[in-house]
């Protein structure tokens, strides 16, 4: 049920929802002072790199460390890359441009051959339609010729919380193992801060980066600077969402 309802409050918290439904209901009631000013923010959001603001410090917040430990138990990579609909259809990869989880996330298993390989992701539709995440992982896998008896798929889960709970019921990590996380850099302190809470530590592995930390760049592109705000302030609602909920250990987890 709270996954449901977490994607219908999504649906109308997400900025540029909200922004039409705003724009909609100040025409409906003429109110066009209101309307003409409620552009004119669309204006400076669309010129100014506020999605990319945003996604600064939670890109910074978990750095990325300066090397892995010589050995690890495993790799846990979470799903959001992959294109499921398409690969079913098409019958190739499909990925999105979250890409480097799965990449990386194959570097690492390349690096380390002790190291278990886990994908986790089903779907994360309301109303599935059959294909999987694991669907385009095991594809990916085929196309390396990575041994398949290290991987693990985990094809349950619909969001963050279940990719961690799921995965750790499916490998049972051992105290004192190493185990490295695999996400995008803005959704690592949300991922991290449920790891905790379910005490799996693991070592926090983001890829994904989408900001350089200077941009200034002034460039009037609705659709790609409307994606970047809905892209961070999913995080920042999911920040806040889960620590009510009690799924993570921190309002904003710290390295």
């Amino acid at each position: 049920m709270d996954f449901v309802l977490s994607k219908l409050v999504w649906l109308v918290l997400q900025p540029s929802n909200l922004l039409l439904l705003v724009l909609v209901v100040l025409a409906l009631l003429g109110w066009r002072r209101l309307l003409l000013g409620t552009l004119g923010l669309v204006l400076v959001a669309t010129a100014l790199p506020v999605g990319h603001w945003l996604a600064q410090p939670l890109e910074e917040r978990i750095p990325r460390p300066a090397a892995l430990p010589d050995e690890i138990a495993g790799i846990v990579v979470l799903g959001g890359a992959q294109v499921s609909n398409v690969a079913a259809r098409r019958g190739v990869l499909a990925t999105n441009q979250a890409a480097e989880r799965l990449i990386e996330g194959a570097a690492i298993a390349l690096r380390h051959p002790e190291a278990r390989l886990v994908f986790s992701g089903g779907s994360g539709r309301v109303l599935p339609r059959g294909a999987l995440e694991r669907d385009v992982d095991e594809r990916f896998v085929a196309m390396l010729q990575l041994d398949e008896r290290r991987v693990v798929y985990e094809d349950s889960s619909r969001n963050t919380w279940e990719n961690a709970l799921f995965s750790k019921e499916l490998v049972e990590p051992e105290p004192g193992e190493t185990w490295v996380l695999v996400t995008s850099a803005t959704h690592m302190p949300r991922s991290l801060g449920i790891f905790r809470r379910l005490d799996w530590p693991v070592v926090a592995w983001p890829v994904d980066y989408r900001t350089t930390g200077d941009d200034l760049e002034l460039q009037v592109g609705v659709g790609q600077r409307l994606d970047e705000i809905d892209h961070a302030m999913r995080e920042w609602v999911g920040l806040v969402a889960y620590r009510l909920m009690g799924r993570t250990d921190a309002l904003f987890p710290a390295p």
